[in-house]
């Protein structure tokens, strides 16, 4: 042949690199060699006609007997490679002539193919590669073709060749051909039976009308019962209808609705090709995007996340070549759809490449990425934070443009969106912060480097494990290089523009650059760092961009209305945005324009525009009376007025603002006080909100000035004057609750007149005067007689409402702080908790909330999270839902806390989450529905309510909690109720919830029986000290009240990931005499000495229930 002939006349030239390849070496140093063929081959062109000729000779080597027959199957696959490159670059005439030799190679590259069968082979894209050759699938034919006898192969090569004349006859043949493949199965018509589908697409190609007959026997097959035939059957239809001219899904429309249905089928391979195809027909066909679209919305929302996955590319590639097949899909998005929206947004929003109508369509965009920012993965807050920078307000705009983006974006946002926002900034500036503690480090003479100085840091990085390591590292580069730490120094210095922040990161990044390493993953993880915590929107010239936008909103000569909004919604939006810069970046607002312009908002009719300028000067003004003596003489008299006069609102913000920014603030605030103090008239009730508020906020900044007059205005006008008396008659339509601006001045000024002894004591921080005990009680009594204090009736019951939910959140503040938690009594903090149960909804709903606020930033003892487990008695899901998340995520933040914050181990007893069982036992053993203790209907409750809580607490056994948990159970009952210690029903009531969570407890682990190697510390106040003569091994559930467990919920599924939370200092117990036990070991558990004052709950236990139940009605 043709081919000896050359081998021997023509030296064989190999690729660079590349030693001869014979027989003689091992078939791993063949694979080596290969391997770098195939590459060249791969690079290779048609035009390469220099290497053509050289590399001519290797390619007839590479179809010797050696290659074609070699035993190794890595080494056929990679020759088979060759020989496809090569059909490739030397079509179209290949440079084998023999006719048996042209059908062995095809036959050895067919049978290659078969490797395709393992997806996860990690060849499998080698002989995807195969398939991929277009030759290849036409030359196949050609030489299967050859095998075919008769009339069969001569028409089909007289088709292939372009010779139409015979269509009708062909029809026929193929008709009996195809009904005995695709219908009776007999494979052994032909060679090519095996290649059926392909056969038809390449027919198709040709001329649709030759397989007009052949359609419904392919209907046919999408019915058939074998999943791998209906997929094969479906990737054929997905070509012949998505080909850019086809008509096939109008001119057949039974075969078209039937593969629609494929998009439901059962075999997930199926339902993922279907979505692959929609893609690809969308673009070529948007007139059948109103049939996709349906099956579309189905798909978003399958089971299988790949699925879902391709949905959202789908709709994208889509959207970007025509926006119309876009705005039918809303969901949540992540990763690439991500991106893809906004480039979308870019494109129409931004450009407004489309016109505004299209922008319209797509608006919602802007809202649903930033949701993204509420996921609890770091990765998806840091493309949130990417895509605002890049695409939403891209940070290389000029500062006017870039301004005017943000400005226009915040007014359009819905409310969830403006806090993910705000939450993104305040993320970057606390960042900023921690970078600054780092820095600070290395300015003291030794560095005194732990590991706790960049944990923070880490956990706002991807991948914690690897970013701790690298922040190790960059420590220790900051150490050694002074100029990285003085580029750095500037970077997050309040004063860094934006242009000189892009310019730190330039320099950072080049520094820790090193040219030899293609992959440095050190740089990356400092690059997310850099990311983060660089100004690249906010300096002073963008403050004084934001307020000459705000000024032309305010003069009327904005483009408000062309960019979508009123002019009033600008003002308020771009107040509220200049309020939230104001905490992150307050050094850009120092400039006498800026100031002048926040001073012709505080003159505006709008209340909430005044309240946001006056918070503003609050944030930013530390200055003004030291370097801008005109705006100070200004300012005063206004935050006067507003503070004697204005909203609530504004009254609060005028006195806080005073206090921050004026050195003389003692003297101003007096002269508040005075004029208000000498007003206070219970009579007119409309008018006492404001003063009320003005004179709580002073004295809680100046107690050492105004703590004594106040306490004359409390004990004489707050408490005997206005909280002891019912002046008018409340409004008697039965309703539990009612709108804001319903509620009666009389009431409203009560709430605030609590308010004000809220903040009177937290002023003073001290109970010296006892006024804390006398206000606790007032408290109390106020829940026990359910709001209406003075138990005259004149008070409605939505008001009476109000008064309960003001009250229990008294208490609530009160607790936060140390010297008053210590009095609060046992009793009083069953009061509270109680109110968790009310039976208006409205008042549970918001207790809650500012109970679990308080809790996740740990400004709240431990015991208050036993009042969640209340929760499992209300009768609304959503109610019980909200407080098991509540509980999921305080539990989180207390275990991230600890693992964050190493301590000593009596510390522990105020934050380690399994501490709060022995307050819910207690709780739930005074619960006013606990009547009959051996009741079934009341122990479900109580089992409900232990259940709800040690469900979560036991979803991980770390460090054997489980058996900690039954341990700290089973010392209970060794011990007495220290509210009622020689009360035996009360004794008996607290053994029976322990032995219901000893049930709960042992149904729930296998593990909880193993020995614990801590012995629990029970909180003195509550409980009295283990008598070591008294053992109680009696079980007080009768058999039939052991039963079985609750199932466990669905929501456990949600548990959230630890987060770094930033909190104020948490409730801590440091010293023993603020702490007692009731245990004969040296632990000091965190529980305060037994206060002696009692006070009995008056509530009427299942009475109240029943009542909550009733009113869920009208209330829901």
């Amino acid at each position: 042949t043709k081919h000896s002939s050359t081998r021997e006349t023509i030296k064989i030239i190999y690729p660079l690199g590349v030693k001869e390849i014979t027989d003689k070496i091992s078939n791993d140093e063949v694979v080596k060699r290969l391997k770098l063929v195939v590459k060249t081959y791969m690079d290779m062109d048609q035009d390469s006609e220099e290497e053509k000729q050289q590399y001519l000779a290797l390619a007839l080597h590479l179809a010797s007997e050696f290659f074609l027959r070699n035993p190794n199957k890595d080494v056929r696959l990679l020759v088979a490679c060759c020989l496809a490159d090569i059909f490739r670059i030397y079509a179209p005439e290949a440079p084998y002539t023999s006719h048996d030799k042209l059908k062995e190679i095809f036959l050895f590259i067919t049978r290659q193919l078969k490797g395709l069968e393992d997806t996860k082979s990690p060849q499998f894209n080698r002989y995807f590669y195969l398939l991929e050759v277009r030759w290849f699938i036409q030359s196949l034919f050609f030489a299967e073709f050859l095998q075919m006898t008769g009339c069969v192969c001569m028409h089909v090569l007289n088709v292939l060749s372009g010779s139409l004349d015979y269509k009708p006859h062909c029809s026929n043949i193929y008709l009996f051909f195809f009904n005995q493949v695709l219908v009776m199965g007999k494979s052994s018509v032909s060679d090519l039976s095996e290649h059926v589908f392909d056969l038809i697409q390449e027919l198709f190609a040709i001329d649709p009308l030759l397989l007009v007959s052949v359609m419904p026997q392919l209907e046919f097959k999408l019915k058939s019962n074998d999943g791998e035939e209906r997929l094969a059957v479906v990737k054929l239809l997905a070509k012949l209808f998505g080909a850019k001219d086809s008509e096939l899904a109008t001119q057949n429309r039974p075969l078209w609705q039937c593969f629609l249905g494929r998009f439901n089928d059962i075999h997930v391979p199926v339902r993922l090709e279907c979505v692959k195809f929609a893609s690809h027909c969308l673009m070529n066909h948007p007139d059948l995007a109103k049939d996709l679209t349906d099956f579309l919305k189905v798909r978003s929302h399958d089971p299988e996340e790949a699925i879902r996955h391709d949905v959202i590319v789908t709709i994208i590639n889509a959207g970007k070549k025509d926006l119309n097949l876009h705005v039918l899909f809303q969901w949540r998005v992540r990763k690439e759809a991500m991106m893809g929206l906004a480039q979308l947004y870019k494109k129409y929003c931004l450009h407004h490449e489309a016109g505004k109508e299209s922008a319209l369509k797509i608006s919602w965009i802007k809202d649903k990425l930033l949701h993204i920012y509420y996921q609890n993965s770091i990765d998806d807050k840091l493309l949130v934070e990417k895509i605002f920078a890049q695409n939403m307000v891209p940070h290389s705009l000029e500062t006017e443009e870039k301004m005017k983006c943000l400005y226009y974006l915040y007014a359009c946002l819905d409310t969830n969106a403006v806090k993910a926002l705000n939450e993104m900034w305040k993320c970057q500036n606390m960042l900023r912060g921690l970078v600054r503690e780092l820095l600070d480090l290395h300015k003291l003479p030794t560095v005194g480097y732990t590991d706790t100085n960049t944990l923070s840091l880490t956990y706002n990085l991807p991948d914690p494990g690897k970013a701790q390591d690298f922040m190790k590292k960059f420590n220790q580069v900051l150490g050694e290089d002074e100029k990285l730490r003085l580029q750095l120094d500037q970077l997050i210095s309040p004063t860094c523009s934006c242009k000189q922040a892009e310019q730190c990161v330039r320099e950072i990044t080049r520094k820790l650059t090193f040219p030899k390493q293609p992959t440095n993953p050190f740089l990356e993880m400092v690059k997310f760092l850099l990311e983060r915590i660089a100004p690249v929107h906010i300096d002073s010239e963008a403050i004084s961009a934001l307020v000459k936008l705000l000024n032309k909103s305010v003069e009327g000569t904005a483009d408000d209305d062309d960019e979508g909004v009123t002019p009033d919604t600008a003002i308020r939006a771009g107040l509220e945005l200049l309020k939230v810069l104001s905490f992150t970046h307050p050094t850009a607002f120092h400039s006498a324009e800026t100031y002048e312009s926040l001073l012709q908002c505080l003159k505006m009719e709008d209340d909430k525009v005044a309240e946001a300028a006056i918070q503003i000067f609050r944030n930013t003004g530390q200055k003004i009376e030291t370097e801008l003596p005109q705006i100070r003489s200004t300012l005063i008299p206004i935050l006067h007025q507003k503070a004697k006069r204005g909203t609530p609102h504004q009254a609060k913000q005028a006195v806080h603002c005073i206090h921050a920014i004026f050195h003389n603030k003692e003297v101003q605030l007096a002269q508040i006080f005075e004029p208000l103090s000498r007003s206070l008239n219970a009579d007119v009730p409309e008018q006492l909100i404001t003063p009320l508020v003005s004179l709580g906020h002073i004295s809680m900044l100046a107690p050492d000035q105004f703590a004594s007059p106040m306490k004359s205005i409390v004990a004489n006008f707050i408490v005997k004057d206005l909280l002891m008396n019912d002046r008018s008659v409340g409004n008697k339509n039965g309703r539990l609750w009612t709108a804001d601006d319903e509620v009666s001045p009389e009431v409203l000024a009560k709430v605030h007149a609590i308010k004000l002894l809220v903040r009177w004591l937290l002023g003073m921080k001290n109970n010296q005067s006892k006024s804390a005990n006398s206000t606790l009680r007032l408290l109390s009594a106020m829940l026990v007689s359910e709001g209406d204090l003075t138990e005259q009736k004149k008070i409605s019951k939505s008001d009476m409402s109000r008064l309960r939910l003001a009250a229990g959140s008294a208490i609530m503040k009160l607790a936060q702080e140390p010297c008053y938690h210590e009095i609060i009594t046992p009793e009083q903090f069953q009061l509270c908790g109680l109110v968790i149960n009310d039976e208006c909804y409205q008042v549970r709903q918001i207790f809650a909330q500012k109970l679990h606020v308080a809790l996740v930033k740990l400004l709240l003892p431990l015991e208050y999270m036993a009042v969640f487990a209340l929760c499992a008695k209300d009768p609304v899901k959503e109610r019980r839902a909200h407080a098991r998340q509540c509980l999921l995520k305080n539990i989180s933040v207390r275990r991230e806390y600890i693992k964050q914050n190493p301590m000593a181990p009596e510390k522990l007893l105020s934050l380690l989450p399994e501490y709060v069982v022995p307050y819910m036992i207690h709780l739930l053993a005074h619960d006013p529905d606990l009547t009959k203790p051996q009741d079934l209907e009341q122990l479900r409750d109580v089992k409900e309510c232990l259940w709800f809580m040690l469900e979560v607490l036991m979803t991980k056994n770390e460090n054997n909690s489980h058996s900690f948990l039954r341990k700290m159970v089973e010392n209970i009952k060794q011990t007495k109720d220290a509210q009622a210690p020689d009360d035996p029903k009360a004794n008996e009531k607290l053994y029976i919830v322990c032995d219901v969570a000893l049930f709960v407890i042992a149904n729930k682990s296998t593990s909880c029986h193993l020995d614990s190697p801590k012995d629990p510390v029970l909180p003195s106040n509550f409980f009295t000290p283990p008598d070591k003569d008294f053992i109680n091994d009696k079980e007080y559930l009768s058999p039939e009240a052991k039963l079985q467990p609750p199932k466990q919920t669905g929501v456990l599924g949600a548990v959230n990931k630890p987060l770094t939370v930033t909190v104020r200092r948490p409730y801590i117990k440091t010293t023993t005499s603020d702490t007692g036990s009731n245990a004969s070991t040296n632990s000091q558990p965190n529980s305060p000495a037994t206060n002696k004052s009692r006070l009995v709950p008056q509530r009427r236990g299942r009475e109240r229930t029943k009542r909550i139940q009733s009113s869920q009605k009208q209330e829901v």
